[in-house]
């Protein structure tokens, strides 16, 4: 049986959803399941989850949790990450108000931008030693890392690890979703290809699936984009309007897997000091990643003890995480295609071959294998290149321990060197790197 190891399991929610797909599926119901995390409250609030998951889907797997990560990876067949350093506080407090004393605003600020940068800085050290952990105690597993900033932390280890790494995200199967529902079609009817990088791929292809056919759905998403923009529910309360993306893909051509407001801020067009016109024309939210990190914890406390209720019973609903079925079809040897985040390698042509992309790949008994794209559009190429520029300058701060890569980062983001200068940029890179103390490496200090 496949011993598979959550490694940041605290994260019970999403833990939870991926081993529900994983105790789904009859092939995988057998497995070894560890939870490993640091904190202790976290964890058995997530082992008590998992125990109830496997007694309600009656399987045979066998679950345990660990403090101890060595111990966890030992013989680990498959490793999941699904952490992040420093949390919502202090790091993410940090990294959204130091910039906002500069006047340099952030929606999300996991991916790009400077919060983007910082979270990169924190945690690639992190995963690069778990990647070491593994080359010791299982040199042969698969690790799906859902830790962001994806494109970075990836790259980071192809360029330091053996260790075969799949970078998982769902921007493309939600936006999908989505555009189904815009289009009002059913999701099965959609064929579709999208690449770039993590969270700025394109739908290179949008088809329908007809007797006749495929139709392209181009023109009528073209028409669709004439009417009202659609808003997209991020929680309970709390639905945001996709006008940034439709406008994009007016201006474009194409239209991007990523939230708008995620990619509001990895360019320079909306997000301005001084233009509240431009936030209010394309509903922009500022300091939304705060806005759910403070929702979260005001509702953690009842939702753990919901959780740990043994009278709660899970509904073994499946999520559409790529996470499960890649196992599912690495040990069974059933095919399915997603899309994954791997060093390119001439697979997007008129991207630097050193980057990390987000291409369709194939996986069965045989492994993974990333789908060679050719040639984006060039007006795509040159938007994702502008983000791959921040993308490799930190990668290169980490590797190569050189602090001043993390200025030359910043000063060519394209959100904060659009609102400060240089003098500006340095100062505030300065601020971040002593605020964040320990958690930044020693050597960049």
């Amino acid at each position: 049986m496949p011993k598979i190891v959550f490694v940041g399991a605290g994260s019970t929610v999403f833990a939870q959803n991926l081993l529900t797909d994983i105790l789904s599926l009859p092939e995988l119901s057998h497995s070894e399941i560890v939870l490993y995390d640091i904190d202790a409250e976290r964890l058995q609030t997530s082992s008590l989850v998992a125990n109830s998951i496997q007694a309600q889907l009656d399987t045979n797997a066998v679950i345990s949790s660990s403090l101890d990560l060595a111990e966890s990876l030992y013989t680990a067949d498959y490793v999941i990450t699904m952490f992040q350093i420093g949390g919502y506080k202090p790091s993410t407090i940090i990294d959204f108000e130091l910039p906002k004393r500069y006047g340099l605003r952030q929606t999300i600020g996991d991916t790009l931008g400077i919060g983007g940068i910082m979270r990169a800085i924190r945690t690639i050290p992190v995963l690069l030693q778990l990647a070491r952990e593994m080359e010791e105690l299982c040199p042969d597993a698969v690790l799906l890392n859902y830790v962001n900033p994806m494109a970075m932390l990836c790259w980071a280890i192809g360029e330091s690890s053996n260790i075969r790494t799949i970078g998982l995200c769902h921007s493309v199967q939600h936006t999908a979703t989505q555009l189904a529902r815009d289009l009002e079609i059913p999701e099965a009817d959609l064929d579709y290809a999208a690449a770039g990088i993590n969270h700025m791929s394109f739908f290179l292809k949008l088809e329908r699936v007809t007797a006749m056919g495929k139709l392209d759905l181009y023109p009528q998403l073209r028409e669709r984009a004439k009417g009202q923009i659609p808003f997209r529910k991020v929680s309970q309360s709390v639905a945001l309007s996709d006008a940034v993306r439709y406008e994009v893909f007016r201006r474009t051509g194409f239209f991007v897997t990523e939230s708008s407001e995620h990619f509001a801020e990895y360019v320079p067009w909306f997000i301005k000091s001084g233009r509240e016109d431009l936030l209010n024309e394309f509903s922009i939210p500022l300091d939304e990643y705060p806005r759910r990190c403070e929702e979260q914890i005001a509702e953690w406390d009842s939702l753990r003890d919901t959780l740990e209720s043994p009278n709660t019973k899970f509904e073994p609903r499946k999520s559409n995480e790529y996470g499960a079925g890649i196992i599912h079809s690495l040990e069974t040897g059933h095919q399915r295609i997603f899309n994954g985040n791997v060093m390119n390698t001439g697979l997007i042509t008129n991207l630097p071959n050193e980057a990390c992309v987000e291409v369709p790949c194939v996986v069965d008994g045989s492994g993974i294998r990333p789908q060679k794209v050719g040639k984006l559009p060039p007006h795509l190429a040159a938007i994702i290149q502008t983000n791959i520029n921040v993308q490799s300058l930190t990668v290169r701060a980490v590797l190569e321990g050189n602090k001043d890569h993390i200025y030359h980062a910043a000063m060519l983001d394209p959100r904060t060197s659009a609102e400060l200068s240089l003098e500006e940029i340095w100062s505030l890179v300065d601020e971040m790197i002593t605020a964040h103390g320990e958690m930044i490496p020693p050597e960049l200090r």
